[in-house]
């Protein structure tokens, strides 16, 4: 069938993927994950389980990580749109703190490849979203760690229209800043 276009980021690792489209009077039809093609693509991960979620306009998921289990991540917006980041936690990485940005939607059907080692979240711009996304390993509650969403050492442009009333987790509001993760890293 088609194949997919593959754009690479600032930071090393992080992909935005873009799917064929064959569209018609009846509706359109995509491949959104091939193997052949990830691989061809430089992505060769097994993913073992998929996930989803919905959440109104201004609901803010993020900053999240897996500590001992991290995750390669292929997320996308099957309906609405977001505004998802990914920030380098790689160790060593001359991109180490940064961030990128990524407008997700059910109409430009784009993917996002969040490799391991990064922190990763999302804000839903439309009414109302609906996010897959696979990883490569199974999430362990226990495991999870997390940087909060307005670190102003890392920076996050986050799009927040004026009146916009963000909606998060308790957890979410209570993530430490970048300066805590390197310390409690050993960085």
């Amino acid at each position: 069938m088609g194949k997919i276009i593959v754009e690479t980021c600032e930071i090393e690792g992080l992909k935005i993927i873009t799917p064929a489209v064959f569209g018609d009077s009846r509706g359109y039809f995509m491949e959104t994950y091939q193997y052949e093609d990830f691989k061809a693509a430089g992505i060769d991960q097994v993913f073992v389980q998929d996930n989803q979620s919905s959440s109104g306009k201004g609901v803010l998921r993020g900053l999240h990580f897996q500590i001992h289990f991290p995750q390669d991540k292929l997320v996308r917006v099957i309906r609405g749109e977001v505004f998802d980041v990914a920030v380098d936690l790689r160790k060593g990485s001359p991109t180490f703190g940064k961030w990128h940005g990524e407008i997700l939607s059910e109409d430009n059907k784009k993917q996002f490849f969040v490799p391991k080692h990064f922190a990763h979240g999302f804000l839903v711009l439309s009414e109302t979203a609906e996010f897959c996304y696979k990883c490569s390993d199974y999430y362990h509650a226990n495991d999870e760690g997390g940087i909060h969403y307005a670190d102003p050492e890392i920076g996050i442009e986050w799009p927040i229209p004026e009146g916009m009333e963000l909606i998060m987790s308790e957890k979410d509001t209570k993530w430490t800043g970048f300066s805590a993760y390197k310390q409690n890293m050993g960085l």
